[in-house]
Order: C-alpha cells, then structure tokens, then sequence
C-alpha cells in the first residue's frame, strides 16, 4: 500500500512539475508540451526585452493584461489601462524588473501551468484572451 502511493505521487510530482530547460530547442519543447506552441513566447519575450531596453513604455504597456494589479510604495494598486501603466511606468517596471528582463535568456525561461517567468518572479506573462479568436500573450504580473 505505502510502495502504491509513492508510485502514485511521484508520477503526480513528475506530471506536474514546471518545465526549465537548458537550450532553446528543450525551451522549445517546454512550452510546445505546456501551451501548444513556443513561438508566441520566444517572439513576446524578444519585443518585451527591446521594449524595456529602449525604455519604450508604450509598447510594454500595450503588452500588458489590464486591470492590472501592482504594487506602488508598499501599497496595491488596480492600473486600469495602458494610459495609466505608462504614468505609472517608472514605480512598477523598476530598475530591479529592468535588469532581470535584460539578463533573462531565452534558454532559462521558467515555465508551468500558469504562464512564463523571468528572473525570479520579476515578470509572468502567459496566453489570454475571452476566447480562441482574441487570444495573446500578455505579462499577468510584474513583481518588484
């Protein structure tokens, strides 16, 4: 009985344990096996990582899933909109999500069930959308 529920949870663990790969081609693999295709995030981190460096907030921003919920000076705060990330750009993509976004390759992304990380929770961003035909890539979280 206890050999057939250890069996039983390590091939729950195995199931259901985040991909981290090594080289771009297991990255690949990863997020081809978790969402179906890679492309979407290879070509989303690409533009995120050139946006942040050019200090483009307008173009981070319209990569972003709104209402988004950050957090300014130690307190939540709901950004409804583009227009109100970009005033808001400098207090929630902080030189910290700056450096870990420029650092971050391709090959080391994390990713699991709920979406892609940089760094080390720095930024998640995952496939959404209300439906098949509206679905995109966008950062869910930004952590400082």
């Amino acid at each position: 009985m206890n050999k057939t529920l250890i069996l039983a949870f390590a091939g729950v663990l195995a199931l259901s344990a985040p991909a981290m790969a090594q080289t771009a081609a297991d990255t690949d693999k990863s997020l081809d096996s978790l969402f179906g295709d890679h492309k979407p995030y290879a070509d989303f981190l690409a533009k995120l990582q050139k946006a942040v460096a050019s200090d483009d907030k307008e173009t981070v921003a319209n990569m972003v899933d709104y209402p988004f919920q950050a957090r300014i000076a130690g307190k939540a705060v709901k950004i409804k909109d583009a227009r109100h990330f970009v005033a808001d750009y400098d207090k929630v993509v902080t030189a910290k999500v700056k450096a870990s976004i420029a650092k971050q390759t391709y090959p080391t992304l994390f990713a699991n069930w709920q979406g892609v990380m940089i760094g080390d929770g720095e930024v998640w961003f995952s496939e959404v959308g209300k439906d098949e035909k509206h679905m995109a890539v966008k950062i869910i979280a930004i952590n400082d």
